[in-house]
């Protein structure tokens, strides 16, 4: 029995969720799925151009899992081009969505996961804003 995956960390949701090919009826489309952690490693590595290291760190996974992730995510956005498909990007299992919270009485910066709902300061232990759930 393989051990169970470990949550990654993303930093939010994307703003599209959707691409598909311009004059083509949706209904007609084959289409991808593009988890959001590997839209996440997509981002890290290709558009913020940072180390593998440094994302995988990010993300809270090893060097060799977040390589793994961004393969994965390289395969499918190629064969939505190259195959003329939708791209969707969805949640996907064990991914956890991390926030940063300012505190507004001391100024401390940290981050939250989605599972947070209310942010205690670490700083000065002041309660901050509500954080919603999946909406960070």
């Amino acid at each position: 029995m393989p051990r169970p995956k470990r949550n990654r960390c993303v930093s939010g949701n994307p703003t599209v969720t959707y691409f598909k090919p311009r004059g083509v009826p949706m209904s007609t489309l084959a289409r991808v799925v593009l988890t959001l952690d590997e839209f996440e490693a997509l981002r890290l590595a290709d558009f913020e151009q940072q180390y593998h290291e440094e994302a995988a760190s990010q993300m809270k996974v090893s060097r060799a899992t977040f390589g793994r992730i961004l393969g994965s995510a390289h395969q499918k956005v190629a064969d939505a081009l190259v195959h003329g498909k939708a791209m969707l990007i969805e949640h996907g299992p064990g991914v956890l969505r991390i926030a940063a919270v300012k505190c507004e009485a001391c100024g401390f910066m940290w981050e939250v996961s989605s599972e947070t709902e209310r942010a205690i300061c670490p700083s000065c232990g002041q309660a901050t804003g509500l954080t919603k759930k999946g909406e960070e």
